[in-house]
């Protein structure tokens, strides 16, 4: 089910008992379809936003231009968080959903850093698998303790281990809560993310009106 916005995407609609929805946002070379049985498995009942990145790279769809790997078109990536929070918000009125908690993997991760950083009251929080710092400079706050979990994978060959942390000191001295853990992984997914995901979202979904 979706209605016809400013990006394509998919909604699901949440069940009982509804809990706030999550934002999810796929990876270089993903899709709109792509993360939604990791947002059923993460919360169950919440309605899922799911956007596809309107930037091709090589014909693989991306949030946000990068000048080489690692190596990212800021004045782009400014523009693309403003266009992809708009739509968020378009998406609530048109759908009739609260702030979302963002689940964000690799170029989703990103660009769901870079929403909290320059347009935090958006998101109700952020779980970033595998993100990288969107911003070299940053002088911001406005987070004002929003949760944001990040997992890292310790054998990241995209991601070093310094620039993830460099992303939760960014976060939190904006006044973000943020929780991270490094994990024995590449960068690929594991079932650990998938759980350490769940509990952490479970720790702060809310029940909300439907």
């Amino acid at each position: 089910m979706s209605q016809n916005l400013s990006f394509v995407h998919r909604f699901g609609p949440a069940t009982p008992p509804a809990t706030i929805p999550l934002l999810l946002l796929h990876g270089t070379g993903g899709n709109e379809d792509d993360l939604l049985s990791l947002g059923r498995m993460i919360a169950p009942h919440s309605a899922l936003l799911s956007p596809r990145g309107k930037v091709l790279e090589n014909g693989m769809p991306r949030f946000f231009l990068r000048l080489a790997e690692g190596v990212f078109d800021e004045d782009d990536v400014r523009r693309r968080a403003h266009e992809l929070a708009d739509f968020v918000e378009e998406a609530g009125k048109a759908y009739g959903i609260a702030s979302p908690i963002a689940v964000g993997y690799s170029n989703g991760a990103n660009i769901a850093a870079a929403i909290l950083l320059l347009r935090p009251q958006v998101l109700a929080g952020a779980v970033l698998l595998r993100a990288m710092t969107p911003l070299a400079h940053f002088e911001g706050g406005g987070l004002a303790d929003k949760p944001v979990l990040i997992l890292s994978g310790a054998r990241d060959p995209i991601v070093p281990v310094e620039n993830a942390a460099r992303l939760a000191a960014t976060l939190a001295q904006a006044g973000a809560a943020v929780e991270r853990q490094t994990l024995p992984v590449g960068h690929e997914l594991s079932q650990a993310d998938v759980a350490l995901a769940r509990s952490w979202v479970d720790g702060r979904l809310v029940l909300v009106d439907t």
